[in-house]
């Protein structure tokens, strides 16, 4: 049985990660009590990131502010964009930022 190319699509995982900028050492024994400068507050890293599901290429969009519908539409045209012909499904976290009504409309795009 042959396969048609028309029913194939690309498979995209979308999730976040929010890295804290922060020194955590733990349990450390030394002769010497050593202080890291770090940053204070809650500064972050924040990156939104699709994951093909069959070639795993990563696709990503960082700020250091705070993950919006922004950032999830801006990915979303990264990702059609090597796709313009080709179906996708994207499965996407149920995050407020991810699930709203801009990023549903950015989607019907």
């Amino acid at each position: 049985m042959s396969r048609s190319t028309d029913h194939q699509r690309s498979v995209y995982f979308v999730d976040a990660a929010h890295f804290v900028f922060n020194c955590d050492l733990g349990f450390l024994w030394c002769f010497t009590r050593v202080f890291v400068r770090a940053p204070s507050g809650r500064q972050r890293w924040n990156v939104v990131g699709a994951l093909n599901a069959i070639t795993h290429e990563l696709i990503t969009v960082t700020n250091e502010t705070s993950s919006t519908a922004e950032d999830v539409c801006q990915l979303l045209h990264k990702i059609a964009a090597p796709h313009v012909a080709q179906a996708r499904t994207v499965v996407l976290d149920t995050a407020r930022y991810q699930r709203c009504a801009k990023v549903q409309a950015c989607a019907q795009m």
